[in-house]
């Protein structure tokens, strides 16, 4: 059996889910050459909770900032300093979350950053698909997740009690 039979096959960018998060789904560029994932997070504050640090934070799935932004929280793993794609440093907190890409879910490191500026909400680095994913980067959306289907499904769920 060949590797491509056993490891599903993404494309460059995909439709992923953060089902611990509540963030479902959120586009992200699949980048072999970023370590790290990250996600796009703003209003960032540290609590406590028994003794352990949270960050709560806010994301923001869509690009054009229509969706409504999600509140979400989860315990600080780490905070580390992350070399961006143009040299500048910055201290990020990393958390750990499930990752939903290919009808599978599985534990990633996520850091927590200001990617407003960038193309896209999401970045999935290489620690989070190593061993789980091939990327084709002539492709898009190999996943299946059709873009019609998700921005009528945010619709309906916007208009429900």
């Amino acid at each position: 059996m060949r590797l491509a039979d056993e490891i599903p096959i993404v494309g460059w960018r995909e439709w992923v889910g953060l089902p611990d998060l509540g963030v479902d789904p959120i586009k992200a560029k699949i980048d072999s050459g970023a370590r790290t994932s990250a996600i796009h997070a703003f209003r960032e504050r540290v609590t406590y909770e028994k003794g352990a640090p949270h960050v709560s934070f806010m994301v923001r799935p869509g690009q054009r900032g229509k969706a409504a932004p999600i509140e979400c929280i989860a315990e600080i793993r780490d905070e580390r300093e992350i070399k961006s794609s143009t040299g500048h440093k910055q201290v990020r907190y990393v958390i750990e979350t499930g990752l939903s890409l290919g009808g599978r879910v599985w534990p990633i490191e996520l850091t927590l950053a200001d990617r407003d500026p960038m193309g896209f909400r999401m970045l999935l680095g290489r620690q989070a698909i190593r061993g789980r994913c091939l990327i084709d980067t002539s492709h898009s959306y190999l996943d299946g997740l059709n873009y019609a289907d998700i921005t009528s499904s945010r619709a309906s769920k916007r208009k429900s009690p």
